[in-house]
């Protein structure tokens, strides 16, 4: 074999091997987001929806036992990232996108074209086996570009389960407080009947004005009206967390975990949170990958617009006489290519140098916006804090203490039933308006989470059709 087709060889089975070596993540890429996602759930280890039907199954027999039980939060978190129907799409999505990867980075098929002419003196047959020159030259940019690209997908992917993990806590925290301020509202609305009850004995009497009764009254009303709109917001926040469970019919029948969780001892301190951020957020990662694959991009553009039609082709043709017999056979090369009269590429590049500088201005763009969100979200989780704290540590003691001394005061005759029960139901009020401080804190904290290590909502990095990252094609195999 002489050196030239052992060069030809030796160049297609390296083109064979680059081919061969592309295939589809078997779990769809789930494990690289669960890697990713692993430090950004609010430490719960939750699984991913499995693409096993066997393990979905065994996941299906976990909600359930999960379900059965008082829901905590952490129980919500891995039923909402296993069942949620929406998760599923995306995780499925990021499974076709790993597929067209590979189909984008495998060979095209050579074509083979096949011809038979014949007159009165002659036949001739053709035989011509053409394929794309230029998708092989590239094969190996394009592998790395799209590997590129579906590292950004992924990311993209990630920042999805860390928002729906956030989501799903938000959600639980609501349900789990409304529900608490609901049964506060029912005892209100006991005080209020018994001072209701007790002013129409009153009244029934003669020892009370029907002003005075009617004051009782407008005050059972407005309790009443509390307490439906307590039992409302209930309702739909436990709606809001069944949507992000995934969860319907029998299956929304779950008991919620009957508090909320304690206040910490110890703030999470402001030093460093910005560096946290900005080294661990996923669309601020997503935004620098952007910009490496647009820069590594730029340098192919102008080329692939210019040689974007190169054709290989080889040809075997056999001419035959009809009268003699006699048999010619002609082999030969041929190589097309595109002569640059009137493209030289020169949008191409723009194009591309355009692409660079608008990667680059989303990643300063999504860096400042990362710092500023960071900062924020630690301030509104400062407050929330201190807020939290006084509800419990001042105002419902101090609550707690006017009800006992106003109950002192009742024993001793100085006080009026009417005060008591009126004590009663600012105190209620002020348990209410302690679980409500507490819960805002620990809303507070998990999107100052997010805003550290996840993203934050609507900061996703949106990849459109003009920065695929793929290497320009041949629009026709040429021959």
């Amino acid at each position: 074999m002489s050196a030239t087709m052992q060069k030809r060889v030796a160049l297609l089975a390296t083109a064979a091997v680059l081919a061969g070596c592309a295939s589809v993540s078997p779990d769809g890429l789930r494990g690289d987001v669960a890697q990713l996602t692993a430090s950004r759930t609010g430490g719960v280890q939750a699984p991913l929806p499995p693409a096993d039907p066997a393990a979905r199954a065994q996941a299906q027999e976990s909600i359930a036992r999960w379900l059965a039980e008082p829901l905590t939060q952490e129980a919500a978190v891995r039923i909402a990232l296993l069942n949620n129907p929406g998760l599923q799409a995306r995780l499925a999505a990021l499974g076709v996108a790993d597929a067209e990867r590979v189909q984008a980075i495998t060979l095209p098929n050579p074509h083979l074209t096949l011809g038979r002419f014949a007159n009165s003196h002659e036949r001739e047959i053709e035989r011509t086996l053409a394929f794309g020159l230029l998708d092989l030259i590239t094969l190996p940019w394009r592998t790395e570009r799209l590997a590129e690209r579906m590292q950004i997908a992924t990311l993209q992917t990630a920042q999805d389960v860390v928002t729906l993990a956030a989501d799903t806590r938000r959600a639980w925290l609501r349900a789990v407080a409304a529900e608490q301020v609901a049964a506060t509202h029912d005892r209100m609305v006991e005080a209020a009947e018994a001072g209701t009850e007790l002013a129409r004995r009153m009244a029934r009497v003669g020892n009370w004005s029907r002003l005075q009764l009617a004051r009782e009254q407008t005050v059972l009303h407005e309790a009443n009206s509390q307490r439906a709109r307590a039992r409302l917001a209930a309702a739909t926040a436990r709606e809001e967390l069944n949507r992000r469970l995934g969860v319907w019919g029998t299956q929304g029948q779950y008991r919620l975990a009957g508090q909320l969780p304690p206040l910490p001892a110890t703030a999470l301190p402001a030093d460093g949170i910005e560096a946290t951020a900005l080294r661990e957020r996923l669309d601020v990662q997503a935004a620098r990958r952007e910009l490496d694959t647009q820069a590594a991009r730029q340098g192919w553009s102008r080329a692939g617009a210019v040689f974007g039609d190169i054709g290989l082709a080889y040809s075997r043709n056999t001419t035959a006489e009809r009268d003699g017999g006699h048999r010619d056979i002609t082999r030969g090369w041929e190589l097309e290519l595109p002569l640059p009269l009137f493209d030289w590429g020169g949008a191409a590049r723009t194009r591309a140098q355009a692409e660079v500088e608008q990667a680059a201005a989303q990643l300063q763009d999504t860096a400042v916006r990362a710092r500023s969100e960071v900062r924020s979200a630690w301030l509104t989780y400062r407050t929330a804090l201190d807020l939290a704290r006084q509800q419990q540590s001042e105002v419902v003691p101090l609550r707690q203490f006017i009800s006992d001394e106003t109950l002192l005061r009742y024993n001793g005759m100085l006080a009026s039933v009417w005060d008591l029960l009126a004590e009663a139901r600012n105190s209620t009020q002020a348990v209410a308006g302690a679980i409500e401080a507490q819960r805002d804190f620990w809303l507070a904290e998990t999107d100052l989470q997010l805003a550290l290590t996840g993203t934050a909502l609507g900061a996703t990095v949106s990849l459109g059709a003009s920065s695929s990252g793929t290497a320009p094609t041949p629009s026709s195999q040429g021959h």
